[in-house]
C-alpha cells in the first residue's frame, strides 16, 4: 500500500481560530509539551459540528500560544454522510470516524491521537501522551 499524500491543501477550519479567552498561563505544561519542535498536527473537523465548535477553539488557542509554526498544523474538514459517515480528505488514509480528531505526528510516525469523546480538553489530553 502506498503512503498517502499528507501535504493535500485542504482549506482551513474556522473552529480553529483561538479563543481569546483561553489562558496559556493556566496551562504552561500542556503549551510547552506542544511546542517540542518536529511535531505536526492534524486535525479533521466540520465547522457545523458542535464538538468541534465547542472543544477546537480552545486546542486552536493552545496551538498559537505553543508558537507552533502554520506549516505544522494541518486541517482537514470533513463533511458528514446521511448515514453518518465521514468524507474529506485523508479520512480513510487515518482511519477517522469521529470529530474532531486531532493526529500528532513526529517524524512520519503518529505518536499521538485524540478523538471526540476523551475526558479532557484536546491540548490536555495530547500534552500528557507527548
Amino acid at each position: 500500500m502506498s503512503e498517502p499524500d499528507t501535504d493535500v491543501d485542504a482549506g482551513e477550519l474556522d473552529t480553529m481560530q483561538p479563543n481569546p479567552a483561553w489562558s496559556a498561563d493556566a496551562h504552561e505544561d500542556t503549551v510547552e509539551a506542544l511546542a517540542e519542535d518536529g511535531l505536526v498536527f492534524r486535525i479533521w473537523g466540520g465547522d457545523w459540528c458542535g464538538d468541534c465548535r465547542g472543544q477546537l477553539p480552545d486546542f486552536g488557542a493552545a496551538l498559537a500560544a505553543a508558537e507552533v509554526p502554520d506549516e505544522r498544523v494541518h486541517h482537514y474538514p470533513v463533511e458528514k454522510e446521511d448515514d453518518g459517515s465521514k468524507t474529506g480528505p485523508l479520512v480513510e488514509a487515518y482511519d477517522i470516524e469521529l470529530i474532531p480528531t486531532v493526529v500528532v505526528e513526529r517524524d512520519g510516525d503518529e505518536v499521538a491521537r485524540y478523538v471526540e469523546n476523551e475526558d479532557r480538553p484536546i491540548a490536555a489530553y495530547l500534552a500528557a501522551r507527548l
